[in-house]
């Protein structure tokens, strides 16, 4: 991996959710055999077949909402009445952050913070306490901010089942609760928001893995972490698109979101099997690390699936990849503001909000590169017209 790179990511967890949990539901690895069939194993308790064919339904559903602001839009709305929030303002926003322990969230977090200051005529303090990725942080987090006073909060749960008492606690103190990123088990939030969500990127991404490579190949599976939804739904979907197509899938390995752990995961793979025919991802922090793995082996890289981050987009086009990065925009990160806003001047919301997800291929690759971007910066970020762009996510 090339030093500015490593240096910058070495600690990084999951490029979607920073997705670290106080107590691991799984062990932290666990390959599987290749006389083990297509080796996927047991649903996910996290698989709601409903669910998942709705978020497959809502990848060809048209957005509704202002044309070039994805951040705005929304599939599918259903409209709920928030009349009884509303109130004079200015605001004071409240924001219980799962963690900025990722590129992913830094870009996302940079992203709120500047359509922040879009508002500040509207909004008089944003109160942002981060949990760096630990569940009791976050509930006491949440309790602290539930007495200073917020007009509405925002939370991004850092893992779904432990933090929804919390959100649940702050819901039955009358202020408005926004969700996104992330969900919890309660239905209390005003809004839920969040792009189609992980059936759909992991379909997207399985689909095309197993399209590309040869019939019964054997597939590598890289996660980051269990436990949280949006990865486990990602996970659910592909165990699904793999087990139709009839691939092998020699293993399932979970690499904590570590570059240097990444690639030990793919070589020791590649010296076991020889050739890897696909490698899947459910999230793409370290997908360049998996990627240097095969160069640095000799081997051919096999069809892989990766995210918008402009280190994995270069290296997708410098090499001539067989790829498609499914995204999760960091472009999510507006809305919650525009969301809570909305709400404090008594507008109906979609609930759920989802947000439109698009996909990276190799048709579109070259408007999403942007070589004066730092590596680690997500195409998606919706911020070009935000103030302080580019040098603020420099």
């Amino acid at each position: 991996m090339r030093p500015s790179i490593a240096a910058l990511a070495a600690g990084a967890l999951l490029a979607l959710a920073g997705c670290a949990t106080d107590e691991p539901t799984a062990p932290a690895s666990s390959a599987t055999s290749e006389a083990t069939g297509s080796g996927t194993g047991e649903q996910s308790k996290f698989f709601v077949q409903a669910d998942y064919d709705n978020e497959l339904a809502l990848l060809d559903a048209q957005p509704t909402g202002p044309a070039g602001k994805p951040w705005e839009q929304a599939l599918n709305p259903k409209m709920v009445d928030t009349a009884k929030f509303k109130k004079p303002g200015p605001h004071k926003i409240c924001f219980s952050n799962a963690g900025l322990n990722n590129p992913w969230r830094q870009v996302g977090f940079k992203t709120m913070q500047a359509e922040v200051d879009t508002h500040r005529d509207r909004i008089s303090e944003f109160v942002h306490v981060d949990a760096e990725g630990k569940d009791q942080k976050q509930i006491a987090d949440i309790n602290d901010l539930l007495g200073r006073g917020c007009h509405a909060l925002i939370v991004s749960p850092n893992t779904t089942a432990t933090l929804t008492p919390a959100v649940e606690a702050a819901c039955q103190k009358g202020l408005p609760v926004i969700v996104f990123d992330r969900g919890v088990d309660t239905s209390c939030p005003v809004t839920f928001i969040n792009p189609i969500g992980g059936y759909g990127f992991g379909h997207v991404s399985a689909e095309f893995v197993a399209q590309k490579m040869k019939p019964g190949g054997k597939v590598l599976a890289l996660r980051i972490l269990p436990g949280v939804d949006v990865l486990e739904t990602r996970w659910s979907a592909a165990k699904v698109a793999f087990d139709k197509a009839g691939v092998n899938v020699v293993g399932v390995e979970f690499t904590d979101g570590d570059p240097a752990k990444t690639k030990k995961i793919v070589d020791d793979y590649i010296q076991r099997y020889g050739t890897i025919d696909g490698v899947w991802m459910d999230a793409g922090a370290v997908a360049v690390a998996a990627v240097e793995a095969f160069l640095d082996a000799g081997k051919p890289v096999p069809p892989i699936n990766g995210e918008d981050q402009l280190d994995f987009l270069k290296l997708w086009k410098d090499k001539k990849l067989t790829a498609i990065a499914p995204t999760y925009p960091t472009y999510q990160w507006r809305t919650p503001v525009i969301a809570a806003l909305r709400i404090l001047d008594g507008e109906a919301v979609p609930d759920p909000w989802k947000l439109p997800q698009p996909v990276i291929t190799q048709d579109n690759l070259d408007q999403y590169l942007d070589p004066g971007m730092p590596p680690l910066h997500y195409a998606m970020c919706g911020c070009t017209d935000l103030p302080g762009y580019p040098q603020r996510w420099k």
